[in-house]
């Protein structure tokens, strides 16, 4: 495997420069940062990275403020209790994305939330801020297990939205990983994740 300073070197060379790679490095947040962002936001933030996949994020954040005031700012406690009823209104809203198993994931992924802080006795943030660094990918699986449509490598987005401090299988690292036989092909499973 390469040392870091040659692969800092070559993202340097091809991302426009020391400056350039650090501006883009994401800023993960201390614990006491990630525990004090309220649930909603994490439900808010969570439901932002399910509505993008697959789609142009700049399309979706431009909708975001419709989703906002349709899910009531993402109040988990309202979120979880959405009717079916509630749901096809949503559907119906021409401001939304309309995407019945986009839209029924916020309503799970609410009532998971709020399964978690009751619990652990504490809120989504301290759940997702305590888990330990050294184990993000044993968090990626619960997301991926408990969540709703946060599979794949859309729970590693969410948390990296969030500030969570976790890596990303971008199609670079995955090319550097199968170069040297970290992998073999794209990770899909969690035997892979781990790897």
């Amino acid at each position: 495997m390469l040392a870091f300073a040659e692969l800092y070197a070559t993202a340097c060379a091809r991302k426009g420069g020391a400056s350039a790679v650090e501006a883009s490095l994401p800023k993960a947040l201390a614990g006491d940062a990630l525990q004090a962002i309220p649930d909603a936001r994490f439900l808010s933030q969570m439901s932002r990275r399910i509505f993008r996949a697959g789609l142009r994020h700049a399309m979706v954040d431009k909708k975001w403020p419709a989703f906002e005031e349709a899910f009531q700012r993402f109040d988990p406690h309202y979120c979880a209790m959405l009717s079916d009823e509630s749901i096809d209104k949503l559907l119906a809203d021409t401001r939304l994305i309309r995407h019945l198993a986009k839209i029924k994931s916020v309503r799970h992924n609410a009532q998971w939330m709020l399964w978690q802080a009751r619990e652990s006795g504490r809120s989504f943030a301290s759940f997702v801020a305590q888990w330990p660094v050294d184990d993000i990918v044993g968090l990626w699986g619960q997301l991926r297990k408990q969540g709703s449509q946060l599979g794949g490598i859309s729970g590693a987005y969410f948390l990296r939205m969030m500030g969570k401090d976790t890596f990303l299988l971008t199609r670079d690292v995955v090319a550097v990983l199968k170069r040297y036989a970290v992998i073999e092909k794209e990770p899909k499973s969690m035997r892979d994740f781990k790897r």
